[in-house]
């Protein structure tokens, strides 16, 4: 029987290193707290430079408070949680980020990849190399050599865990964010391809689409047209896709990999 009961830490003693944490009302922020509660200890990634530029701005407390908010959620205050800026989009920058966790803490068990460039996007017609570069750079393959470092650093211990993040493009149309949903697709479409390559390392990718979450960037207009198209009458919370990621950081998921799963709350398109 006891093998039946939940651990109340299923990610002690392992590490996660965790993209796009650079606001508390984003995604990656609520995941690292679930991480750290669920008795990890985290490498943070941040890029606010990026926020500072988009309409919904940087988190007004800036990193201190980011880390702040993520160590009072740590299950065991002496788990560390560390963090460094950088823009993946740079040559390099994604395999700096894997080095500069791995110095920390010799060795990366989760890889979460969180971060995505937003804004200055269009739909057809509005389109140039420029907008269709600048997303794929950071979306695509900024994640693709993520999980390239990570696996090359992990040693095959139990526990290897690699989740994407894509979006809703394969659920309906993106009229307007065509850069983008097109960048997003691209890492839906790899994933199977990618959990193959990992999985003689013991290592599972799962892609989550998080659905429409309210993380400050819709206005208040959209927020309000799309609510009704959610059965629960609200749109997504950051915690909703926390929750699904950190279980398959968990040893429950070592089942799961090559998949694709929407998170979505039934929106109905």
């Amino acid at each position: 029987m006891e093998d039946l009961r939940r651990d109340p830490l299923p990610l002690r003693g392992r590490v996660g290193l965790i993209t796009g944490v650079s606001r508390r009302a984003g995604i990656g922020y609520a995941v690292a707290r679930r991480f750290a509660a669920c008795g990890a200890s985290l490498f943070l990634h941040h890029h606010i430079a990026h926020d500072e530029q988009q309409p919904w701005g940087a988190d007004p407390g800036g990193a201190d408070a980011l880390l702040a908010g993520v160590r009072a959620a740590r299950a065991d205050p002496a788990n560390r949680v560390e963090h460094a800026a950088g823009d993946l989009a740079e040559p390099g920058g994604p395999e700096r980020l894997v080095a500069a966790a791995r110095a920390v803490f010799g060795h990366i068990d989760v890889l979460v990849c969180n971060h995505a460039r937003s804004g200055g996007d269009g739909p057809l017609g509005a389109l140039d190399a420029g907008m269709l570069d600048a997303h794929w750079a950071v979306n695509t393959r900024a994640s693709i050599l993520l999980v390239q470092a990570f696996a090359a650093q992990h040693d095959g211990r139990p526990g290897g865990r690699v989740i994407l993040m894509t979006s809703g493009q394969d659920q309906g149309p993106m009229r307007d964010t065509v850069a983008y949903a097109a960048s997003k697709g691209a890492l839906a479409s790899i994933s199977r391809t990618l959990s193959d390559h990992l999985a003689d390392s013991g290592i599972t990718l799962n892609t989550v689409n998080p659905g429409p979450v309210d993380t400050g960037y819709a206005p208040p207009d959209l927020v309000e047209s799309l609510r009704a198209r959610f059965p629960t009458g609200r749109w997504g919370e950051p915690d909703d896709p926390a929750r699904l990621i950190a279980w398959l950081a968990t040893d429950e998921a070592r089942w799961v990999t090559g998949q694709v799963i929407n998170s979505e709350g039934g929106f109905r398109r």
